[in-house]
């Protein structure tokens, strides 16, 4: 049978994609934007999608699931924020305790920003260690990078874990596929080519490396745009223009020398998405979605660790940080 799973702060279900493609079947996934909510119904009818906020959520319900996951909300811990860590009233670091003390699964699985790692943040974390061990887990936590895992994308991500006591022996972290991943030009030519645009090709060749790291925003900025000034160049030497996406790919009628905005699938592409997951609500609202999401094949490769560490597949490593 497969393992069970439910995911806090589910976003547009980069994880929950992950997860399913590692053998997890979702109990429930919580989320509180009404758009990040439609897409996953959108793409899964049958997951039970909860609309709501985690602070009020009651999880008894799933008492003994195999993994609580979650992609926490990043503001606190973000160097592009003020880092406020346990002041920021977005911690959901807190609701997540409780309902890991509600729950009590075999397994955690938390995603946030590289930023969580910072020596101002030492306190913080041991004391989120601390509790969970008190609650009956050994934790961990590594940063893993996108582009190892296959996604075009220089994404730095933590991955927080935790196993239950008689099982965190038998975890081992993810390596990565070995290979390069594809570039942004191989990745998005057959989109940037789909409506004739004759400058496609020569743009795939000058477009050879990955991205930078696609930011989300908030709602209390303007439209979508591909990141701050330092993004915005790394997007131009790839020959994109970051200051906003384009609701269509370029035309036959567009220059061959043109610098082409993103269009929202093609964010998706990069973000790891595969291209069949349809994202709903208009585009700013979109962008954030995907901007926002854990990369699916990121928390694939990590959720079959977990999985080989429930089923009691034994492997070398130990899971301290």
């Amino acid at each position: 049978m497969p393992l069970s799973s439910l995911e806090l702060c589910a976003g547009a279900g980069g994880q929950a994609i992950g997860l399913e493609a590692a053998g997890f079947e979702h109990r429930a996934l919580l989320e509180i934007e009404h758009d990040a909510c439609e897409t996953l119904r959108l793409n899964r009818p049958l997951w039970q999608v909860v609309e709501g906020d985690l602070r009020k959520y009651n999880a008894k319900a799933h008492e003994g699931i195999d993994l609580l996951a979650g992609g926490l909300p990043c503001p606190p811990f973000s160097v592009a924020g003020k880092m406020l860590g346990a002041k920021d009233k977005r911690n959901l670091f807190p609701a997540a305790l409780r309902i890991i003390e509600q729950t009590r699964p075999k397994a955690v699985m938390i995603e946030n920003v590289r930023g969580f790692l910072d020596a101002i943040f030492e306190d913080y974390r041991e004391g989120f260690r601390s509790k969970l061990f008190k609650m009956g887990y050994m934790t961990g936590w590594r940063l893993l990078n996108a582009s190892d895992f296959g996604v075009p994308q220089l994404r730095p991500r933590v991955v927080i874990v935790a196993l239950r006591k008689g099982l965190s022996d038998n975890f081992d972290w993810p390596t990565g596929s070995g290979q390069n991943p594809p570039t942004v030009g191989e990745t998005l030519y057959p989109l940037m080519a789909a409506r004739g645009w004759p400058g496609a090709e020569a743009w795939r060749d000058h477009a050879d490396e990955i991205a930078p790291t696609l930011v989300g925003g908030s709602k209390k900025h303007g439209g979508p745009d591909l990141g701050p000034t330092r993004a915005k160049r790394a997007w131009a030497s790839l020959g994109v223009d970051g200051l906003g996406v384009a609701g269509e790919a370029p035309g036959p009628a567009d220059p061959i020398r043109m610098r082409p905005r993103l269009t929202v699938p093609m964010v998706a592409l990069l973000q790891g998405f595969p291209p069949e997951w349809k994202i709903a609500g208009k585009k700013t609202a979109a962008y954030r979605q995907i901007g926002n999401a854990f990369p699916p094949p990121v928390a694939k490769a990590v959720a079959l660790q977990i999985k080989k560490a429930l089923m009691g597949r034994k492997v070398s490593l130990s899971i301290a940080a």
